[in-house]
């Protein structure tokens, strides 16, 4: 281990102990929900609507990705995606036994399918990239190319991006809006790899129009909440500033077409809790809902 002076630490005089010990207050702005263990901390059943497709999310970048494929699969005209969608808080309800059996790792989102290919007992399905896949393959390689070069170059990407997000979220925007104090090692360390991975994506899409190339894809999907969500300014603050996101002029092509997409209005506004009350529809169980139950309506 590199040789520190501790009074150059944050807080200044701070070491590492031997054994790292968990107390409350650990975690900044998350300290009231966050902790070390995994489990169940009360018992809470999941509701279940009329579809057979069961959604329990909250619209982070990560949640939409889930939202806006079943969007995205019905309006391709597959009826079968048709779903019921649960606002999850994360205040601590990620820890109901019910959330917990449907993803043991309390994160959202979560997906039921209590009618999979096949027949037998629901399958849980749970990772935002695993839920794209699974829906994919569910609806005959929706969004998915059939022939093995198509396939794994999208694929590629959709990990490419799973492996991102921590950089960009738990890493840049956590230090950069959400600690308890700005430390500038921090920000730099992760603006300047949440900067390496604009440029890979500014690269890519200079040579083709979507991740995997000229068809969208579930790479695309999985990607544009969390790149075109950041180049369009609506995460941490003034971060697309900070972080001069203007100028991958590819990214922003991109995450204008992917935007206009009428899929992924829809798919944006599923479990939303926070903004313009007419672009949120904290619970989603019917098509007509997004005319009917967004929260300016509901008052």
């Amino acid at each position: 281990m590199a040789s520190r002076n501790p009074a150059e630490s944050l807080p200044a005089g701070y070491e590492p102990a031997k054994v790292w010990r968990w107390e409350p207050g650990n975690g900044g702005a998350f300290a009231g929900t966050n902790r070390p263990i995994a489990g169940a901390t009360h018992d809470k059943e999941l509701p279940v609507g009329k579809h057979p497709l069961q959604l329990y999310s909250l619209a982070t970048p990560n949640g939409m990705k889930a939202s806006i494929m079943l969007e995205e699969l019905l309006e391709a005209g597959h009826a079968g995606a048709e779903y019921d969608a649960w606002l999850l808080r994360i205040d601590g309800n990620q820890f109901g036994s019910g959330f917990v059996a449907a993803n043991p790792n309390s994160k959202i989102p979560a997906l039921m399918d209590h009618a999979p290919k096949g027949g037998g007992a629901p399958v849980r399905v749970f990772e935002s990239g695993s839920i794209l896949l699974y829906l994919a393959e569910k609806f005959g390689n929706a969004f998915l190319p059939a022939d093995t070069a198509g396939r794994a170059e999208t694929l590629n990407w959709l990990f490419w991006q799973m492996g991102s997000a921590p950089f960009m979220g738990g890493g840049f925007g956590h230090f950069y809006a959400y600690a308890p104090m700005h430390i500038q090692y921090a920000i730099d360390r992760y603006a300047m790899e949440t900067k390496r991975l604009f440029d890979v994506l500014d690269r890519r899409l200079a040579e083709t129009r979507f991740l995997a190339g000229d068809a969208y894809t579930i790479a695309d999907i999985a990607a544009w909440p969390w790149f075109g969500g950041m180049a369009l300014g609506e995460y941490y603050g003034d971060a697309a500033t900070f972080l001069d996101l203007q100028s991958y002029t590819h990214v922003r092509r991109w995450t204008a077409e992917i935007a206009a997409r009428p899929a992924v209005k829809r798919g944006k506004m599923v479990n939303r809790a926070w903004g313009e009350p007419s672009g949120q529809l904290h619970e989603r169980h019917d098509a007509a809902d997004f005319a009917t139950r967004t929260a300016d309506k509901l008052g």
